[in-house]
């Protein structure tokens, strides 16, 4: 793991944990109105399980984050710091690109639960969408 600053990694911590927050939100909102649904199916059951999938990645991602700043406060006790920073930096990674990923998967299959041809689209919109995202984070590995 490359070694950054306490700053550089607290602006990204807080950016991250806004963001996750936000999207997080969303996603459980959009799980909650896939539940309400009166329907049965494959499809169905796919599309919650990658909008569960995305919330829960987007807590994973607040609380990693939320320890990310904690421990590159400038009064940190170094033990925290030296335990939590690398475990959290990882799990904050992971968490935000499986929690945007599922995020798209699950809006890329929604689409299908109305029609054929919106599904086609939210597919094709969520596949560029994925494949942007991980084209702008690819060297950040």
């Amino acid at each position: 793991m490359k070694e950054l600053s306490p700053v550089y990694l607290s602006a990204l911590a807080a950016q991250l944990g806004t963001l996750s927050a936000f999207l997080g939100g969303f996603a459980a909102t959009f799980l909650a109105t896939l539940l309400t649904l009166n329907r049965r199916g494959r499809l169905l059951t796919v599309c919650i399980g990658l909008s569960v999938t995305s919330a829960v990645a987007f807590v994973v991602t607040v609380v990693a984050a939320t320890m990310v700043a904690a421990v590159t406060h400038p009064n940190a006790p170094p033990v925290v710091a030296v335990s939590a920073a690398g475990l959290s930096r990882v799990l904050m990674a992971l968490g935000f690109y499986l929690g945007t990923l599922s995020l798209l998967g699950t809006l890329g299959c929604s689409g299908s639960l109305h029609s054929r041809g919106v599904g086609r689209l939210t597919a094709l919109a969520a596949a560029i969408g994925a494949l942007c995202v991980l084209a702008m984070t690819i060297r950040f590995n």
